[in-house]
């Protein structure tokens, strides 16, 4: 276990409960937007955390880096630094590295060092992976063994930007003005049961996955030692981070749809399975059979996003609260509605989701579902 006690935590509180806000917003016709309405909108959730994490996922960022794996890194040490970028040399060709251009915020005090790197896979490597599968296990090996050095953002084409402080503090303190994205994820975080320090802060990221999360998954243990069985290694020291691994087995790995992905992490109570037409109490209960160990207890709301896409679900009562907006080719997602419409006061529509529905915004493509949904007028 890495030792955390460097890391800045200015509550030096263990467990603190109370509420944590998201928000996301996409252009679905791929249209690149600076990230001003995007931190607004967060800011405007402000009393929803208490500044002990804040942080945002960026997709279409780097357009002249897009082909390559993108790595933001925080260090805790100088010898952390040497050691991993011996490693990068060593693992990759390694196009540039460079430090993360920050400004001097009051509110962030003793932040680590955080660099990132535009990595190509060496198509010399012998051990026939394919390259993201290859790019996860060296994620892991650094996040495992390396003390003192944690890459928290390791996609193509996009980044995550997060640290202790509130969201409107991190996006100061990363001069997020300068960037822009066809989408963007944006959390708030209140943590019910994990200390707040700087890899601890939403988004959560493995390859272009992110997700930022409002609630809290008690099933952490058993999701976690499920996960570790295909070689992901839970270091971050929060629930949230087995979602985004979660995530990843089941829809790039297993190449399992969207929808049959939120009926194994938010399947239906077995009183609504019995309802269901016969093929489709089959498919429902051989889900709960082979993936029982992903299905996550307690109260939720995530926004999963990926190149060119931006999904929403919460858990199977609704416990948590999600707000979906439209404006044309944009899609909002949110904890509040006040924050949407902060940020776009005349919307076409605006409605609350199902409990366990996903909604998924996708790049020139209709939003799914477009029906059994509760208006939020």
């Amino acid at each position: 276990m890495k030792d955390l006690s460097r890391v800045a935590n200015p509550y030096n509180e263990g467990k603190v409960v109370d509420a944590c806000s998201i928000f996301g917003m996409m252009n679905t016709w791929g249209q690149r937007f600076s990230g001003k309405d995007t931190i607004a909108a967060i800011a405007n959730m402000h009393d929803r955390g208490n500044g002990m994490g804040g942080g945002f996922g960026v997709y279409g960022l780097y357009p002249e880096y897009a082909e390559y794996y993108a790595f933001h890194i925080m260090y805790l040490s100088q010898q952390a630094k040497t050691q991993v970028e011996a490693f990068l040399n060593d693992k990759f060709h390694l196009l540039h590295g460079e430090e993360v251009p920050t400004r001097p915020v009051a509110a962030i005090t003793n932040p680590p060092l955080v660099w990132r790197y535009f990595l190509e896979v060496k198509p010399s490597r012998g051990d026939g992976q394919e390259p993201d599968d290859y790019v996860v296990d060296r994620v892991m090996e650094i996040n495992g063994i390396i003390e003192d050095a944690f890459v928290f953002s390791s996609g193509k084409d996009m980044a995550v930007f997060k640290g202790v402080g509130f969201p409107e503090e991190i996006a100061d303190y990363f001069c997020l003005e300068n960037y822009e994205g066809y989408l963007w994820t944006a959390h708030g975080r209140f943590p019910t049961n994990t200390v707040g320090w700087w890899g601890g802060a939403h988004p959560f990221n493995i390859l272009d996955w992110t997700v930022v999360h409002n609630g809290e998954i008690s099933s952490y243990g058993i999701n976690s030692r499920y996960l570790e069985q295909f070689g992901y290694k839970c270091t971050m020291q929060t629930d949230t981070e087995v979602v985004a691994y979660a995530v990843d087995l089941l829809i790039r790995k297993h190449k399992l749809p969207v929808e049959t992905l939120a009926n194994i992490v938010a399947p239906p109570l077995w009183s609504a399975i019995k309802r269901q037409p016969p093929a489709e109490q089959e498919l429902l209960r051989t889900l709960r059979q082979v993936y029982g160990s992903l299905l996550m207890n307690g109260p939720f709301t995530i926004i999963i996003a990926h190149q060119g896409e931006m999904i929403g679900l919460t858990d199977r009562v609704r416990l948590r609260p999600l707000t979906v907006g439209e404006k044309g080719p944009m899609l909002y997602l949110s904890s509040e509605e006040s924050a949407i419409r902060l940020v776009c006061p005349d919307l076409d529509r605006a409605w609350i989701p199902m409990g366990g529905q996903p909604v998924v915004g996708s790049l020139k493509k209709p939003l799914v579902p477009r029906e059994d949904a509760v208006e939020a007028y």
